[in-house]
């Protein structure tokens, strides 16, 4: 339809300038006249411009609007399974909130976290809705893009009519410069001049009227597509700035949890390595009255500094290795035990430590 359209205004124009040739050759046309014409030209054209801008925004807007809508439903969805998840978190956090682990109050944590973060999605949601689908979608359907759409369409009927004029006053000027000139036909020839001359002016004086209408329409697209999408932008970065705020509250919290529960267990972990050890001393090939024997131990300590034993006798260490300290020389060497091997080693080398993970203690007496 679109092709059809340009092809009849190529052809409009033609016509147009057949026309002014014509009429130059019969000398009825003044330098006044075909200045005229060549405005009547230029404002077709834009007005076909202006159309092709306003129709392509109004498709754009279009899909704009049918963007959020499909993103509304499916997110609309996702609140109900994440709210269902939270729910779920709450309800087994109040009814295990007496137990001694962590994980009770944990997921009350977690589950009135994701509420707060669906309320974000919810107002996110909404604003999209009202401040940028439904402003979109009214100017789409709205009074202004359809009445410029209409003036375009009249003038391009009014325009057609002029051009159906013009050819017949050529029909009849013909006529008469061939003929006699009689009295009867020169009073035809102007009054289908006169009617030619009226609808030229009211063909220019719409033609104004639209092209005026057309550019205020364009120009209201282009401000209010612009601001909606610098809406939608705004709105989604408050939001997500907003669910990044409460997640990192959230894994605070976990920190602090993990970080309490471990404190609080350490110093039972080390209770019961030591009667651990204790209790497996001859167990583990020591002698209770040798230099390895556990009465010996003074305490344990963290590598600090790696050292690669080089003679009989030195006991090499990697950073984060635990060991049992037995004795501390006056010469800056100390002798103590590292994953079932024992020797000296530089006490610079090592940190004293008063709790030591549970998961290291248990290296400690393991041989590699």
């Amino acid at each position: 339809m679109e092709a059809v359209r340009k092809q009849a205004s190529k052809l409009r124009e033609q016509v147009a300038k057949q026309q002014q040739a014509i009429l130059r050759q019969l000398g009825k046309l003044s330098n006044e006249s075909l200045s005229v014409d060549e405005a009547e030209i230029q404002c077709p054209q834009q007005l076909r411009n202006l159309y092709n801008s306003t129709k392509a925004a109004k498709h754009f807007q279009r899909n704009i609007a049918r963007g959020i809508e499909g993103f509304t439903s499916i997110s609309s969805k996702q609140m109900e399974i994440v709210r269902r998840l939270a729910e779920d978190c709450c309800k087994y956090g109040t009814e295990n909130q007496d137990t001694c682990y962590p994980l009770a109050s944990f997921a009350v944590h977690v589950g009135n976290s994701y509420n707060l973060m669906e309320n974000e999605r919810g107002t996110l949601l909404g604003i999209l809705g009202e401040k940028v689908s439904q402003p979109l979608r009214a100017q789409i359907t709205g009074a202004p893009l359809e009445d410029a759409r209409h003036l375009t369409h009249r003038y391009d009927k009014l325009r057609q009519e002029v051009e159906a004029q013009a050819a017949e006053v050529l029909r009849r000027q013909s006529k008469l410069r061939d003929s006699s000139l009689s009295a009867e036909s020169s009073m035809r020839l102007q009054n289908v001049e006169a009617r030619l001359k009226e609808l030229k002016s009211a063909m220019m004086a719409l033609g104004r009227e639209a092209t005026a209408a057309m550019l205020a329409v364009e120009d209201q697209q282009q401000q209010i597509t612009f601001q909606r999408l610098q809406t939608m932008v705004s709105t989604e970065r408050s939001y997500h700035q907003n669910v990044l705020d409460i997640l990192e509250k959230l894994y605070a919290e976990m920190i602090m949890e993990k970080q309490s529960k471990e404190s609080s267990s350490l110093p039972v972990e080390s209770d019961m390595y030591n009667q651990s050890v204790h209790e497996d001393a001859n167990s583990n090939g020591f002698d209770k009255h040798g230099p390895n024997s556990q009465s010996d131990i003074l305490f344990i300590a963290k590598v600090i500094h790696p050292f690669d034993a080089q003679a009989e006798g030195e006991l090499s260490l990697s950073i984060d290795d635990y060991v049992l300290v037995c004795q501390v020389a006056p010469n800056g060497w100390s002798e103590g035990e590292c994953k079932g091997n024992a020797g000296w080693f530089p006490s610079a080398y090592i940190e004293r430590q008063d709790k030591v993970p549970a998961s290291k203690i248990m290296e400690i007496n393991t041989t590699v």
